[in-house]
């Protein structure tokens, strides 16, 4: 027979056990810990882009897109990672069930330090942010694959062909809400990153006639 202490302390572990909410075995992680994980089991010295499809898995889409949209923010790489975007968002279109890039590529060395600096700046970000973001308006991630994957595609073409200083921070940014929506299965924030992909690629087409125009006139002058 428990006596009146046995009796508080089960109590008390029953209340702290309602108050502190375990994680279930198969629930999916955010964004952020995935990052975190890999920062923590990266090499010392350096690692490769196969290196880290090997260790996503199911999710290896969402996450490489986030990765390279994070990555093409940075000018002095924007352009190599917006063509492996280009790739990625082939890859997407085709249907395929994870992404697959040249040996060349996935085998190349990346410094380890580029990616502790990344998740520095990155996982911070995210932890904010997926404190509003979860999964809601349920979309058949499957079926719009290909629809993200154009989207993906003709950003990254903008991010990759526009030469204005600082012209690939905006649509990486969106690429990256785009695959941030991806992972966590927000089709709300989806929602809203097609519609800010779609801005993007009106302003971007502004700029393109403007400048055609522009150079057109300026023809026009000799």
């Amino acid at each position: 027979m428990r006596d009146g202490k046995g009796e508080a302390e089960a109590q008390g572990g029953e209340a702290e056990s309602t108050l502190v909410p375990t994680l279930s075995p198969n629930a999916t992680p955010h964004a952020s810990v995935m990052l975190q994980r890999l920062h923590d089991e990266a090499p010392p010295d350096h690692f490769t882009l196969g290196w880290v499809m090997g260790r996503l898995s199911k999710r290896s889409f969402g996450m490489v897109m986030l990765l390279l949209a994070l990555a093409a923010i940075a000018p002095g790489i924007s352009i190599v990672a917006g063509l492996l975007l280009m790739i990625l968002a082939f890859e997407m279109i085709a249907g395929r069930s994870a992404p697959t890039f040249p040996r060349r590529l996935t085998t190349r060395p990346i410094a380890t330090r580029r990616l502790a600096g990344l998740m520095q700046q990155a996982v911070p970000i995210l932890r904010a942010l997926e404190k509003v973001i979860h999964p809601r308006w349920a979309t058949p991630f499957e079926i719009t694959k290909r629809l993200v994957g154009t989207i993906v595609l003709i950003l990254s073409t903008i991010l990759v062909l526009t030469p204005i200083p600082l012209s690939n921070v905006v649509p990486a940014l969106v690429i990256a809400l785009i695959a941030l929506a991806y992972l966590e299965e927000d089709g709300a924030l989806l929602i809203i990153a097609l519609t800010a992909a779609v801005i993007v690629m009106i302003a971007a087409g502004a700029a393109v006639r403007e400048t055609a125009m522009g150079a057109k006139w300026i023809g026009r002058l000799w």
